[in-house]
């Protein structure tokens, strides 16, 4: 018997609960993982942000701690937190929901025929939503992070914003935010859920449903690994404007990017890639596993539809 067919589900796939968990998982996965990470962050957006001080990730830890010791590097750990729960949320809730929602609409051997197609539209539109909860914290992230004498209590700093330039400021990188996650979000699921694939034809000598729960999980994370490095890279240039832009008052995204320019749009692209890959392998890694624990229903990888197969063995005759 398979290991799916023994689990006993808490929810119905596609049930308002079953989305609600879903959204648990996210804020789980999303919000530790990140958090974890904000060392790396914090030196990733000062190299971006101020090149001519911090020229590599070495210098830059050297002198985060040389400057505000140890305790210096989990500047913006709050803003972190709750920005990236509640993007979270958003973007592991939303996916499932478009994406059966999607799934519904083309039936099910368009379903099968376009599923990358299907994964990137499910998850732009779920990023499109968990942005707009995310870019308040990340505007008070990035300002804890890289403007010198900013203070580094969420508190005080998000009262400032608002003082300063009003709710306009939360949402001025916003933009720029989408130009980043929404590339960054479709990469991740699409190029996971076809990784997950094929590692499953090609790699696993048994089919998912004879794997035990802890091998399922291993492929979860070696897809999430892979997929990580190619978020990293497609989203870095958008995430640079972002920290940039973050940094400086008044500025738009256009003038970011061109004080910039093409070499300093990839300043920090190393450690962004191991954050992001870790990053990335981590949060499906939970996510999964969440869903194991909370008995969440987890389909297996598509197989081609039988009306499909017949459709195709006819015309080959």
């Amino acid at each position: 018997m398979s290991q799916d067919s023994k689990t006993n589900y808490s929810c119905e796939y596609g049930s308002p609960k079953f989305y609600a968990l879903c959204g648990i998982g996210g804020v789980i996965s999303c919000g530790l993982t990140h958090t974890a990470v904000v060392p790396l962050d914090l030196v990733k957006c000062r190299i971006q942000t101020n090149p001519d001080k911090y020229k590599s990730i070495v210098n830059g830890f050297k002198i985060s701690v040389r400057e505000e010791g140890l305790k210096g590097l989990s500047r913006g750990w709050a803003p972190t937190a709750i920005g990236y729960s509640m993007q979270g949320l958003g973007k592991f809730g939303f996916y499932e929901l478009f994406k059966n929602v999607y799934s519904n609409m083309l039936g099910e051997e368009l379903s099968y025929t376009w599923r990358t197609s299907l994964y990137l539209a499910a998850s732009a539109s779920a990023e499109f939503f968990a942005d707009i909860a995310l870019c308040p914290m990340e505007a008070c992230k990035v300002r804890i992070q890289t403007l010198p004498g900013c203070p580094a209590q969420l508190r005080v700093v998000a009262p400032m914003i608002l003082k300063q330039e009003g709710l306009g400021g939360f949402y001025k990188g916003l933009s720029p935010l989408w130009m980043r996650q929404i590339p960054y979000t479709m990469m991740k699921f699409a190029c996971f859920e076809r990784t997950v694939e094929a590692i499953y034809q090609h790699v696993v000598p048994k089919p998912r449903d004879q794997c035990t729960k802890g091998e399922q999980l291993i492929v979860t994370f070696a897809a999430g690994y892979i997929a990580g490095v190619f978020c990293a890279i497609v989203s870095h240039p958008a995430d640079t404007v972002v920290s940039k832009l973050n940094q400086e008052k008044g500025s738009t995204a256009i003038e970011a990017a061109k004080k910039l320019g093409m070499a300093g749009l990839w300043k920090g692209l190393t450690p962004r890639i191991i954050m992001i890959g870790t990053l990335t392998a981590l949060q499906w890694f939970i996510y999964d596993a969440v869903k194991v624990v909370l008995a969440i229903p987890r389909p297996p990888p598509p197989q081609m539809p039988e009306s499909l197969k017949r459709k195709l063995a006819e015309k080959q005759q």
